[in-house]
């Protein structure tokens, strides 16, 4: 369902919006520039079915042996 919205805009901010997506396409570009602040992914579920996929986790195990390897000539 679509809500509708009233909000007040500086004037050059509504120019530059209405030249970078035109008049007609205000409302889906202040969309989804606004989306990921205020829809969060459930990043739980997200991270259980990245450690779910067996290259996946491979990949990420060489590489995180490998960086640790990189520290180990850093000065302390």
């Amino acid at each position: 369902m679509r809500k509708e919205l009233t909000i007040s805009l500086d004037e050059d901010v509504y120019d530059g919006l209405v030249r970078v997506a035109g008049a007609e396409q205000l409302s889906g570009l202040i969309e989804r520039i606004v989306r990921p602040y205020v829809i969060r992914p459930d990043l739980e579920a997200a991270y259980r079915r990245m450690s779910q996929d067996p290259q996946r986790e491979s990949e990420a195990l060489e590489w995180s042996e490998g960086v640790i390897g990189d520290l180990s000539h850093e000065a302390r």
